[in-house]
């Protein structure tokens, strides 16, 4: 169980603890942790001084209005906004000499990662093989932060790597992220990726999908109005294909039937009806 807080602008007071009240409510458990990015950047910081031995990272004092002011238009499928090379070195590679600032110890620049053209390759268990020129998609991208933290594509490349994984199964809004993090692997000299799976987003009635803004279907919602977790794990089930109808089902059961040649990939919608059947099984 690891608790990614190192984005420290968008973590809520609380967030962590209760994501753990969460998962326990619907049965869920780990083997280890949970662990907390924020409790040691050592693993990060090594990583980080060894891309810069290497050359492999540039200080860069861009401000995030000039770096949209030298972008032609942001990546059209996020809004991310390419970095141009603006603060790249000459030659295209930063010279450590002594006096280097440290790693993480300046608020003044952030720490980009030098990407080469040309594709990177990996294969989507889902999505099938995939090839993405990150140079062009977001070039140089933030490796570590001006908050004097690690980006987020660094750190989970970093802890995926020590920590041993060997699936990652997340939302289809992170595909575009993989090709960085295959990318750091190959430059951090990790070994194998390990293989991913992107599923599709849950999607409210309105056909977008379901985030933040949607505070009346939180899962602590459900939890604090006296839902069984089960009926969640359910109904989870039967969009997943996993049962032919809504029925209460465990977290161990879920993992017994579990067979991905038998999952449903289509997007599915969160209905008033299933609002209803959640509803109707409160205690």
């Amino acid at each position: 169980m690891r608790i990614e807080d190192l984005d420290s602008d968008r973590v809520r007071a609380g967030a962590a603890e209760e994501a753990v009240e969460v998962l326990h409510w619907l049965g869920l458990d780990w083997d280890e942790g949970p662990y907390q990015q924020s409790a040691d950047l050592s693993p990060y910081c090594a990583a980080l001084e060894r891309l810069r031995d290497e050359g492999l990272i540039y200080p860069c004092s861009a401000t995030r209005k000039e770096i949209e002011r030298a972008a032609s238009a942001p990546h059209e499928s996020d809004g991310e906004t390419r970095y141009s090379g603006i603060n790249r070195p000459v030659g295209g590679r930063y010279g450590v000499t002594d006096g280097t600032p440290p790693v993480l110890r300046d608020d003044q620049y952030a720490w980009r990662l030098i990407v080469q053209e040309g594709p990177v390759a990996f294969e989507d268990a889902l999505h099938g093989a995939q090839a993405v020129d990150v140079s062009a998609q977001v070039g140089d991208f933030a490796v570590a932060t001006k908050a004097g933290l690690p980006a987020y594509q660094l750190a989970v490349v970093v802890d995926d790597a020590r920590q041993g994984v060997t699936e990652v199964v997340r939302g289809e809004d992170l595909l575009s992220s993989t090709p960085r993090q295959v990318l750091l692997y190959r430059m951090l000299g990790l070994g194998d990726p390990p293989r991913y799976w992107h599923l599709p987003l849950v999607t409210g009635p309105d056909g977008r999908r379901m985030a933040k803004r949607d505070d009346a279907v939180r899962l602590t919602t459900y939890r604090d109005a006296g839902v069984p977790g089960e009926r969640v794990v359910g109904m989870l089930a039967n969009w997943a294909g996993l049962a032919d109808e809504r029925e209460a089902v465990s977290a161990a059961a879920f993992a017994k039937r579990l067979d991905p040649t038998r999952l449903a990939y289509d997007a599915p919608r969160f209905t008033e009806e299933d609002e209803r059947w959640l509803m109707a099984g409160k205690t």
